[in-house]
């Protein structure tokens, strides 16, 4: 492969401003250049870009600024020789934060209080309900970089972790660690049941009913995977009936989650844009491999963060 520019495409504009990302990249030893929304491509050109476009089969390598790829044709790619890279690993720190965010607001009712500030209200919850996070249980569903990221930090506050993944292997930071087949005994003892695994067939629905029947009725799923890991319409029912106690979610099946959603309207459901991973160097992040492959292409080396 040999790569003679690199094109930033207009869709990046949904994390970062492209020109942020192109000035970052200027001191690439090829040309880099915004490409606006329908680049004419070729096959020495790389673009780096949010999501998808039929121009991208023309080019050499496409790079995909999410560690999520779902949405890209991969199949398509393979057939037309195209590389796909995607950013996987740059997020263990934001996402785990976030999540660290989204437990401590829920266990020690600081959504509560911001909702009352807003009306002045001054006002307790009642003495049986906060906790804190120290002992309880998190099972994390997906132990890669995003897994890995909330595990190390959720044991790092006393917490109780325990994970599933597919290998079912040992976890520096888990206690046990279940495989898939195992989901509703997994997360059967978890105060907070987190979920960091990446959408495929394999996941798709893979959190329904039975694994909110298979919770405590004080338990919470935080989502930061995709929304269709979720059956979202299981999960309104056991928000509805108390199977659960509540919900964090950053991701949805419909983004934006549309205004009709009941997940509005729940006060112990945390919603968030799909905005955990958001940091204000997420330019640089991304910055950073893209210029390791560049040196890697040079160097006849392997992509890193491969997919295709």
């Amino acid at each position: 492969m040999d790569i003679q520019r690199v094109v930033v495409h207009d869709s990046v504009g949904v994390v970062v401003a492209p020109h942020r990302l192109v000035e970052t990249l200027s001191d690439l030893s090829v040309p880099v250049e915004a490409g606006g929304t329908d680049p004419d491509l070729g096959p020495t050109d790389a673009v780096v870009t949010f999501g998808p476009h039929p121009s991208f089969l023309d080019a050499a390598w496409v790079h995909g600024i999410r560690a999520g790829y779902d949405e890209f044709p991969v199949e398509r790619y393979a057939e037309a020789g195209v590389v796909l890279t995607n950013s996987t690993g740059i997020h263990d720190t934001t996402v785990g934060e976030t999540v660290l965010g989204y437990m401590l607001a829920l266990a020690r009712r600081l959504h509560v209080f911001r909702d009352r500030q807003r009306a002045r209200e001054w006002q307790r919850e009642p003495y049986d309900t906060p906790f804190t996070l120290d002992g309880e249980r998190v099972c994390v569903v997906g132990l890669g970089t995003l897994g890995t990221g909330v595990a190390r930090r959720a044991a790092a506050l006393g917490m109780d972790v325990v994970g599933v993944r597919r290998s079912g292997d040992d976890h520096a930071h888990a206690r046990r660690v279940y495989t898939p087949d195992d989901l509703d005994e997994a997360v059967s003892g978890a105060r907070f049941v987190v979920l960091a695994v990446p959408l495929t067939t394999a996941t798709e629905g893979l959190v329904s009913a039975s694994t909110f029947a298979a919770m405590p009725a004080e338990s919470y799923l935080v989502n930061v995977s995709r929304g269709a890991v979720v059956d979202e319409d299981a999960l309104v029912a056991a928000l509805d009936d108390g199977t659960i106690a509540g919900a964090a979610l950053d991701v949805f099946v419909e983004e934006p989650l549309p205004e009709e959603s009941p997940l509005w309207d729940h006060e112990e459901v945390l919603v968030t844009p799909h905005s955990s991973a958001a940091t204000g160097r997420y330019h640089e992040d991304v910055a950073d491999l893209v210029r390791e492959n560049v040196r890697r292409v040079r160097a006849g080396e392997d992509l890193t963060n491969r997919v295709v």
